[in-house]
């Protein structure tokens, strides 16, 4: 009996909590859903009934989008950018947080809060300095410009998540290793790199949605129709005196269908990288 009031007064207390929790659901599902059903109602309609169901389902839009113009080379454009910057991302940033975790001294200790002072920092405030240089490296409007600069952007928060992951992991581990004649690359390959999975899927997931959603660098960098992403594409449907609406959110809901897809693939993983070392034994 005792146990069941217990676990009766448990679940009250978290009664505010579950609160929240779909109170902040619903604030961010809305928008979502009316990006949705507008994007399959014409022009007029969003004006006249911008929150109601869509009187007639019109999915013109969005063949429109897909067939005319160059919105399927803004995709790829995109998905190639943010694919190669997070693989990048990924090797550059578990290496050097390998590197500084077995580190030890102030040397060590300065390097890596020079590398995380990076998420104090925006990089947009050096955006003259880093167009001068992306001009000299010969790369300027083409899709390549972004890749480094993305790959810059994450590696603070990489390093950060990645070094007290690697920090947990049981020194008895590497020294299996060490015995077994495995070197500091072995170890990494073969000890490190798999349980670093959780970590990695949420380094992966916290960078997409910057990376995918950038339009200040691409705006600044790329004005060949041919190296847009999909957000500086969207510019297009923009007119002067009118804009389509209804297009213009039809290219916003093809947009965020990889990053929703990732999520929900890489879930699992993004959770345990979240929690990891949230509780010590």
């Amino acid at each position: 009996m005792g146990h069941r009031i217990g676990s009766i007064k448990r679940q009250n207390r978290n009664i505010p909590a579950h609160c929240i929790l779909v109170l902040w659901s619903v604030v961010v599902i809305f928008p979502l859903w009316v990006m949705l059903i507008n994007s399959f109602k014409d022009r007029l309609s969003i004006y006249t009934s911008p929150f109601g169901l869509p009187s007639k389902w019109n999915s013109s839009n969005y063949s429109t989008v897909l067939t005319g113009g160059d919105f399927l080379v803004y995709f790829r454009n995109s998905f190639v950018v943010v694919v190669l910057s997070l693989i990048i991302l990924l090797i550059v940033g578990s290496l050097a947080s390998y590197a500084l975790a077995n580190w030890r001294g102030g040397v060590a200790r300065g390097l890596y809060f020079f590398c995380i002072a990076g998420m104090m920092l925006p990089i947009k405030i050096a955006s003259i300095k880093i167009l001068e240089l992306v001009r000299a490296l010969g790369i300027l409007n083409t899709i390549w410009s972004l890749i480094p600069i993305y790959v810059a952007m994450g590696v603070p928060v990489a390093i950060f998540i990645l070094t007290e992951f690697i920090r947990q992991v049981p020194y008895e581990l590497t020294e299996a290793g060490i015995i077994d004649g495995a070197g500091r690359l072995g170890i990494f390959t073969r000890i490190i790199a798999p349980l670093l999975r959780p970590a990695l899927a949420s380094v992966a997931i916290y960078n997409l949605v910057p990376f995918w959603n950038d339009l200040w660098f691409p705006l600044i960098f790329i004005t060949d129709d041919r190296a847009k992403t999909v957000l500086l594409g969207v510019t297009r449907l923009f007119g002067q005196y009118q804009t389509d609406w209804s297009k213009v959110l039809a290219v916003l809901t093809l947009s965020a269908l990889p990053v929703i897809a990732l999520y929900l693939l890489m879930s699992k993983q993004f959770i345990k990288g979240l929690t990891a070392g949230a509780v010590k034994g």
